[in-house]
């Protein structure tokens, strides 16, 4: 295998080749990574450009903007209108590539009609062997994906990462807050909020690898990493958890006791082992239980 200053000198190479770069920037490690190399190409100009739309977390844009400066690259946040398509809100196993398609095309706007802007992704090797319908859009809109062209794996991106001291290089993978939601659920604004405030809160209290799904009927699936399921069962001695998540609108909520698998809503297994930890009815002035309200 070929050295990380091997990898990470071909990427800059490979990218050399461009006059100017469009970096579709999430702030997350690959599209950092892939950020980093094309400012030290020898190219006439590249930018990082980074999505704002309520499929985005606040912290995730406070990262992009504070790698981007560590960099040095020029930064733009777009507003994406991804919301607005219909097509996106009823998430079929098609949403991503319409995510994706409404994303390539507002970087075709920001690169202004230039025929010599390249748009390039942080799509990396292991990318190619899980369902990602977005780089069909990828494809579609002529997207360079570097990374998976080199064949740099996760590992190896990482590697680069921490090669170009990046502050990031160890960050866990977060896809958009809509992968969260199961399929057929409709995307909407408030639910994507709900998954935010609802990660946010785990995080604060300790739990970094972490996903809150939400499911059929207003249902929280909560899936942290299985060393840190039983810490998280002992914050449910006061109903911290449970409490918190019905504030903030969920119906129930239930713990993943397979504990966090990247991609998990696109596996077609068995149904998982769940653990109850909240009412699955609430009303305006009471919460029952489900068998309760049967009878």
């Amino acid at each position: 295998m070929a050295s990380v200053s091997t990898d990470a000198q071909q990427l800059v190479e490979s990218l050399s080749e461009h006059p100017r770069l469009i970096v579709a920037f999430s702030g997350g490690v690959d599209s950092s990574v892939v950020a980093a190399a094309a400012h030290r190409a020898n190219v006439q100009s590249a930018i990082a450009v980074t999505a704002q739309s309520p499929s985005v977390p606040q912290w995730q844009l406070q990262v992009a903007q504070r790698v981007a400066g560590e960099i040095g690259i020029e930064h733009r946040i777009v507003r994406t209108q991804e919301g607005v398509r219909e097509e996106y809100r009823r998430n079929d196993r098609q949403r991503c590539y319409y995510c994706k398609d409404t994303l390539y095309q507002t970087l075709n706007e920001v690169a202004d009609s230039d025929s010599t802007a390249t748009i390039i992704s942080g799509t990396n090797a292991d990318d190619l062997g899980d369902y990602r319908p977005g780089i069909s859009a990828g494809n579609r809109h002529q997207v360079l994906t570097p990374l998976a062209d080199l064949g740099l794996s996760k590992a190896r991106v990482r590697n680069i990462a921490k090669f170009f001291k990046l502050s990031n290089w160890n960050l866990p993978a977060s896809p958009c807050l809509a992968s969260r939601v199961a399929y057929g659920v409709e995307v909407t604004p408030e639910r994507l909020r709900r998954i935010e405030l609802a990660e946010s809160f785990l995080r604060d209290l300790g739990f970094n690898q972490l996903r809150v799904r939400l499911l059929a009927e207003e249902q929280a699936r909560i899936e942290v990493e299985k060393s840190s399921i039983d810490a998280l069962l002992a914050l449910e001695c006061d109903r911290r958890v449970t409490n918190q998540l019905l504030a903030f609108g969920f119906e129930s909520v239930m713990i993943d006791r397979e504990g966090f698998r990247s991609g998990r809503l696109n596996e077609a297994l068995s149904p998982p082992t769940l653990t109850a930890i909240g009412p699955t009815v609430r009303s305006a002035d009471r919460i029952t239980d489900p068998k309760e309200a049967r009878r």
